[in-house]
């Protein structure tokens, strides 16, 4: 499987600021010394050395992660403001068919369908899935008048809403395919892809407890084992603390807990609107000596989700 993040934000999307941008820039030239410009080699070190938080960017779209198996199969997760530019990329492609799993109808996960380009294609054939009968009902809404200028209806008729709701799982073009409800207002799902196996699960929006954090917790079976584990970690412990019942998750909490299930490898998720990428950088410091700290032997290895990072497993 190939998995590639198209937007990793929260709540809403967050463009960089040109006080931001600057930042960066005082910050690259306050390192910069003779020898680095001596030569089109020394400069391209140069780069190469910056932290990442200085070089690039988290980006600023919000929810939109894209799974392709080893069949060529379009899986789409969430369709955030980060689906915008996904959608450029396969209006170019061969590929006529896509899957597309809503963990929830929060705003910041389905804002960016309507400019998702594939779904104006009249040969274009989308399915939708979510354990619920309110799918076409809830992404319909979103473009009626006066919100949006072309309807739901006026789009491809090749849309199908899957209630799976009452199956445990599924297979689609040779992936296992399930489901987990988590704690989120309102409720959100995580969603596990299995294939040849190898484990992905995308476990965005969820307010992890310490009752999640125990052995019988019945969610145990559904993470463990995963090779690649998207998860919830918009806060710091303060925020967290301060924003108790708002649906989301400290850094430390989302460690125990994927540690606790024998997760391989962690991409920390759904990053705060406000935090810049230095901030974010930080806590993938702190959340790195956190799993250090708490010494159990974990192999376990903490990333950070960022837009355009593409994994393979």
């Amino acid at each position: 499987m190939q998995i590639r993040f198209w937007g990793v934000r929260g709540s809403l999307p967050t463009p960089l600021s040109s006080d931001q941008l600057k930042s960066k820039i005082s910050a690259i030239v306050q390192r910069i010394s003779p020898a680095d410009l001596e030569n089109a080699d020394s400069r391209e070190m140069f780069i190469e050395r910056l932290p990442e938080f200085i070089s690039s960017t988290v980006g600023g779209n919000t929810a939109c992660v894209e799974v392709r198996n080893n069949a060529g199969a379009t899986f789409i997760l969430d369709a955030g403001s980060g689906i915008r530019l996904l959608g450029k990329k396969l209006a170019k492609s061969t590929t006529k068919v896509f899957h597309i799993f809503i963990s929830h109808f929060h705003w910041d996960h389905i804002q960016g369908l309507p400019f998702f380009d594939p779904i104006y294609n009249p040969e274009v054939e989308i399915h939708f899935y979510y354990p619920g009968d309110k799918t076409h009902e809830y992404l319909s809404a979103q473009m009626q008048s006066p919100f949006f200028p072309v309807s739901l209806e006026n789009c491809t008729k090749k849309l199908y809403f899957h209630d799976i709701s009452k199956i445990k799982k599924l297979t689609l073009e040779g992936t296992e395919i399930s489901w987990q409800k988590m704690n989120h207002p309102g409720t959100s799902y995580a969603y596990s892809f299995f294939e040849c196996g190898h484990k992905f699960i995308y476990a965005t929006d969820t307010e992890l407890r310490q009752e999640d954090l125990l052995q019988n917790s019945p969610d145990i079976q559904f993470f463990r084992h995963a090779d690649v584990l998207v998860l919830d970690a918009q806060y710091t412990v303060e925020e967290a603390f301060v924003k108790a019942n708002w649906g989301h998750s400290s850094f430390n909490l989302t460690i125990d807990f994927s540690v606790m299930r024998d997760v391989k490898n962690l991409y920390l998720f759904h990053h705060d609107p406000t935090y810049s990428d230095k901030k974010i950088d930080s806590i993938l410091s702190s959340a790195r000596w956190y799993l250090d700290y708490i010494g159990k032997k974990s192999k376990m290895n903490v990333y950070i989700a960022s837009e355009g990072k593409c994994i393979e497993i």
